[in-house]
């Protein structure tokens, strides 16, 4: 583990940008892109999602701009789809927004390499609030937690798989997970 306080940051970040990756990796690009909430979240739509967020987060907001612009979803598409950013167009591959996010992610470190993290960057969509590297650095670690936990739950649904940092790791294997929810069930029908 890290000592110090960038490289913690760092470490637990790139922890959990991995095991959001994992979330879909394996999966067919129909499983993928299925919506599995009423509002259409879906498990590629999510990496997609933290595709943009990061690039800008770590990128312009340090006037760092990602090298790739138009890999990205330009600004005035979102006027057209607020939710652009949340799913896959036809002509995009479950490969290609892994393969992106990776770039974005590859740029993001070396943003936190160069600059301390006291350093001020401006947020273009908050804006241009000002912010130093550290706050972002939290911020995305908290963004990335929260999109992992849905995509825990969604992997889940789809076919079964769980674990924290990928499917199958840390859950018992010999555990009766139907008895476990008929004990669930039966104490919340109490209430």
């Amino acid at each position: 583990m890290p000592v110090d306080p960038k490289s913690t940051l760092k470490s637990y970040i790139d922890t959990r940008r991995e095991a959001l990756i994992s979330k879909v990796e394996d999966l067919s690009e129909r499983e993928a892109r299925l919506p599995r909430t009423p509002t259409g979240t879906n498990l590629l739509g999510i990496i997609k999602h933290v595709t943009g967020v990061e690039a800008v987060y770590l990128g312009s907001t340090f006037d760092r701009p990602f090298p790739e612009p138009g890999a990205l979803i330009p600004d005035e598409v979102f006027e057209v789809d607020p939710q652009a950013d949340w799913y896959a167009t036809e002509d995009e591959t479950l490969e290609g927004i892994i393969g992106l996010y990776r770039r974005v992610i590859a740029h993001g470190n070396e943003t936190i390499d160069a600059l301390p993290l006291d350093a001020i960057g401006h947020v273009p969509h908050w804006d241009g609030e000002e912010v130093t590297l550290h706050q972002m650095l939290v911020h995305l670690f908290s963004d990335l937690a929260g999109h992992g936990g849905q995509a825990d739950i969604l992997r889940e649904e789809a076919d079964g798989a769980v674990g924290w940092r990928k499917p199958g790791d840390n859950i018992p294997t010999e555990y009766d997970w139907p008895a476990y929810v008929a004990k669930l069930t039966e104490l919340a029908d109490k209430f």
